[in-house]
């Protein structure tokens, strides 16, 4: 089965997708007029919706989508935004997928509150549809979030990340929700716990991968119109895989060298110079084989499954995942 693009991918739930709009839009409703407000902004930017996606295509793989997947689907997507509204504020964007973020439209308190309401109605959708088994899966996914962005930080202040805690990061900050996903998509529709395993660990693979890929785009991409620019990471301080690389494998006085200019460069940061010393060092191709091997692991996961064109779209997504330009 030839699915290739993310268009493709998205058609084998479409149907499912336009039911889970539906979930979603009711999910927000208050009867409190500026929550309303905001919501009604918030559903004008439209993403991806790969969260829900992967949700939908689980259940379809590991058995059918039913009332469970489409809460499922309903919790990590308010999750997802919860998450994305308090980024903002935290990182002071005033942009989100080319719309004004929520902070900048409505100021920082507004943004905050209403991260708070859409996961706290996440919450409440999966107790009241006593989904307490996808509960126990986000709430574990909420505490890796946290940790592992309080762990970037940190280690953006010192300046000092290595490769195993450059893993630790991405898997607690990225790759720990797209699992989750995957898990609660399983689990809406079987109880085999082989299934449901397999897929929560290709949502982790998948999620190392996509990160990974990311991280790479910051050094090979061009600018992103809704994402960040080329060098966004080198300015932020970051230290991802490809330049975590690239010092291991300099001479001491370059390595110090390009850390002194990232630390203390400022808005005269010569982020080229960073970029240019990356590609020198061998870590854009380091970072891309290391994204591919995680790439396979998930398309391996998927072993356990038989063919069908729910499994085919997984590992398109994959694909999709590492080949991606921006």
């Amino acid at each position: 089965m030839n699915i290739k693009s993310l268009p493709e991918i998205t058609r084998l739930v479409q149907d499912e997708l336009e039911i889970f709009n539906d979930y979603f839009k009711k999910s927000m409703k208050s009867k409190v007029s500026i929550v309303d407000l905001v919501t009604r902004y918030i559903l004008r930017q439209k993403g991806k919706k790969i969260r829900p996606i992967l949700v939908l295509l689980a259940s379809k793989l590991a058995g059918n989508v039913n009332e469970r997947s489409f809460r499922g689907a309903t919790l990590v997507e308010l999750l997802h935004t919860a998450t994305l509204v308090h980024d903002d504020v935290v990182d002071h964007a005033e942009q989100r997928r080319g719309f004004k973020s929520i902070n900048a439209v409505f100021k920082n308190k507004v943004a905050v509150l209403m991260g708070d309401y859409l996961l706290a109605r996440g919450l409440l959708l999966a107790v009241d549809g006593n989904d307490f088994d996808f509960l126990r899966v986000v709430t574990g996914t909420v505490k890796r979030m946290s940790e592992g962005e309080l762990l970037q930080i940190n280690k953006t202040r010192k300046l000092d990340n290595d490769e195993e805690t450059y893993f630790k990061i991405i898997s607690d900050k990225t790759a720990s929700l797209i699992s989750t996903c995957c898990e609660i998509g399983a689990r809406a529709a079987t109880d085999d716990e082989n299934k449901i395993n397999a897929m929560r660990d290709y949502g982790e693979n998948l999620g190392i991968a996509f990160q990974i890929r990311d991280d790479i785009l910051d050094y090979v991409g061009s600018s992103k119109i809704f994402g960040k620019p080329l060098g966004g990471d080198i300015k932020e301080k970051k230290l991802t895989l490809p330049l975590i690389y690239a010092l291991k494998n300099s001479s001491d006085g370059e390595a110090k060298s390009i850390l002194s200019a990232i630390k203390n460069g400022g808005k005269k940061l010569n982020v080229d110079r960073v970029i240019e010393f990356v590609k020198t060092h061998k870590g854009i191709s380091y970072a891309e084989n290391v994204s591919n091997e995680y790439a396979l692991k998930a398309i391996n996961n998927l072993s356990v499954f038989e063919n069908s064109e729910a499994k085919a779209g997984l590992e398109s997504l994959v694909r999709f995942v590492v080949e991606r330009k921006n």
